[in-house]
């Protein structure tokens, strides 16, 4: 989960490097390093804490060179401090090492490096990385050769870099089961785990495969295998706008990502929607009629936020295209031995296309004989290209940790695939689909007044911010989005919120509900409406407080509480889509209230690369 960036070329290296971490620093932010080759020897400038101190540091004691690494850590072995930040170096201080991923054996490994005499100076599993290079550097003083050598004793997940006091005009990287891309300029070379952190420089990417190690030069990129044979790479353009990934006039990330959502819907929908034919367009996704009508069961696989999205999805498709779904989360899919095979589609869902336990999952589908779909964002990440067929869901850059745009563009991505299905299983009539094609690309303009009225929850949120339990109540195809609403505050206001089906609440969750207990219940217009209006009124029965999520023009909801937030009405299967966005709003205005970090909440990353 933490981010690497390296550079080698005719600029100043901290510098670029610098930048790079800013755009990485979603990835992790407990501690941030930079070490630069020059001058023959390695130079170290390292903080605990977030980036801003480590770009003071920079600035009071800058770092000269051409050729360097950095780093932003997500901790994981030993405390977020300084001794543990990266980058981290060997006994002679020859070399030096990024890391983002987890040394299996590093323990192992530790202790034999120990015993041949090696010192240790940190918690961390990636200090054995620059210890086994420097052991290997003995045999022939080839740090290319030594790097391969001390891989192949390697178990667990890594991206690095690797830069040497002798070798100032190569930068070297590798990967396994962690994101890394190689970056080609003109004249300089990046690694990085991320595209946002050298966009500003190129956009011309090498995806790094498994076991495989790059030797880059300010005018080349060589990849080997770990054996040391040549591999030819094809060089892959970014569309992506530097700008997208910048705050463009809003105070964080995430606020403009939720005021990104109308156009990122539009995006998502673009060109693969026919309302005159009521086709959907997904040939990217390799499925036939014939595979489409034989299925048995669909499995959706994810972690997070893209796990409630499978959710909704799971209610999409089992009523468009009736056939049986389970929604399963990846950290648990491939330890219960799933049932699938060649009747069975899996379907996995990662915004960055690089969450571990999700790509684990992919693989044990594949394994069993199962076709696997993803639904990603990020184009030639592992899950994009280890798939049978990728449905990019061009939500753009999500810098912001709590996945928002990401989340909604899921959700249109599965609309349309529950829609194809549909069609292909002759569940889904024209007009029906007509209606609902429509219906669908209406939803960017009724999320645009969501928005317009964004500053009439602010009452709302001041009441209740200081609350320190919540309850989120959804029925149907709002469940999911309760507990996508209920997970965005905990997020970033570091408040406890559950939530539960509204079914549920005589089973157990009633007993909570008291008046300093703020419940939030999706009230909007649906086959439940009436049920969800008798568990409002059991929440008032027992002195709890309210906010209503209902359909404009109730105003029988104002009968039960005045904490009223509106939203357009749409059909119920693509009320999902609006209603997150107030609970969204609600979340990020609750949060900013609090002081809240909301842009990078504590504990969390962005892109979940570890196990």
């Amino acid at each position: 989960m933490c981010g690497i960036i390296g550079y080698i070329g005719e600029q100043t290296a901290a510098d670029i490097i610098l930048s790079g971490l800013q755009k990485l620093e979603y990835r992790g932010y407990d501690s941030a390093g930079v070490a630069i080759a020059s001058d023959g020897k390695i130079e170290r400038r390292r903080c605990e804490g977030k980036l801003v101190k480590l770009a003071n540091l920079l600035r009071d004691q800058p770092l000269c060179g051409t050729t360097g690494i950095g780093h932003t850590r997500w901790a994981t072995h030993g405390r977020p401090t300084e001794f543990n930040a990266h980058p981290h170096i060997d006994c002679t201080g020859a070399l030096s090492v990024v890391h983002n991923g987890i040394i299996e054996n590093y323990l192992k490994l530790k202790q034999d490096l120990i015993a041949g005499g090696h010192e240790f100076r940190s918690q961390t599993d990636t200090e054995a990385l620059a210890h086994l290079i420097e052991e290997e550097m003995k045999i022939d003083n080839d740090i290319e050769k030594a790097l391969s050598r001390a891989l192949k004793k390697v178990d667990g997940a890594y991206a690095i870099g690797v830069i040497h006091k002798d070798r100032p005009d190569i930068l070297l990287a590798a990967r396994k089961s962690s994101p890394l891309i190689l970056g080609i300029g003109d004249g300089e070379n990046f690694i990085a785990s991320d595209v946002p952190a050298i966009l500003p420089y190129t956009r011309s990417i090498i995806y790094l495969e498994d076991e495989e190690i790059a030797i880059i030069s300010r005018d080349k990129a060589v990849v080997k295998n770990l054996d040391g044979n040549t591999i030819e790479k094809k060089i892959e353009h970014i569309e992506w706008n530097p700008v997208l990934a910048e705050k463009g006039g809003f105070p964080h990330f995430m606020l403009k990502e939720i005021f990104e959502q109308p156009q990122v819907i539009r995006n998502t929908i673009g060109g693969r929607t026919d309302e005159e034919s009521a086709k959907i367009y997904l040939e990217e996704l390799g499925l036939t009629v014939e595979e489409a009508q034989k299925l048995s069961a669909i499995y959706i696989v994810a972690c997070g936020t893209a796990y409630y999205a499978g959710m909704v999805g799971k209610y999409m498709l089992e009523k468009l295209a009736r056939v049986h779904v389970d929604v399963d989360l990846a950290s648990e899919f491939r330890y219960r031995a799933p049932m699938v095979d060649a009747n069975t589609l899996v379907i996995v869902i990662s915004q960055s296309g690089e969450t571990a336990d999700t790509l684990a999952a992919l693989r044990e589908a594949k394994s069993r004989g199962a076709k696997v779909i993803g639904i990603v964002n990020v184009k030639g990440s592992s899950i994009a290209r280890e798939v049978d067929g990728a449905l990019y869901i061009h939500a753009g850059p999500e810098i912001g940790v709590a996945s928002t745009k990401a989340y909604v563009a899921m959700l249109i991505a599965l609309l349309l695939l529950s829609l194809q299905f549909g069609r292909m299983r002759g569940l889904v009539s024209v007009p029906e689909a007509r209606r609902l094609i429509h219906l669908l690309k209406e939803l960017p303009r009724n999320i645009e007044t969501v928005l317009s009225e964004a500053a009439d929850m602010n009452w709302i949120a001041d009441r209740f911010c200081e609350c320190s339990d919540f309850l989120y109540l959804g029925r149907g195809i709002n469940f999911p989005t309760a507990m996508e609403g209920s997970l965005k505050l905990k997020e970033i206001s570091y408040i406890h919120a559950e939530a539960y089906a509204a079914g549920e609440m005589k089973h157990g969750p009633i007993a909570l509900i008291d008046r300093r207990m703020p419940v939030v219940a999706i009230a909007t217009k649906s086959d439940t409406y009436d049920k969800m209006l008798s568990n409002v009124q059991e929440v008032i029965a027992r002195e709890g407080m309210v906010i209503a999520l209902a359909t404009t023009g109730d105003e029988q909801i104002k009968e039960y509480t005045q904490n009223v937030i509106y939203v357009p009405e749409t059909e119920e299967i693509l009320s999902p889509i609006i209603n997150v966005v107030p609970l969204q709003l609600l979340a990020y205005k609750i949060a900013i209230n609090r002081g809240s970090d909301v842009d990078q909440p504590r504990n969390l990353a962005k892109s979940v690369t570890v196990e």
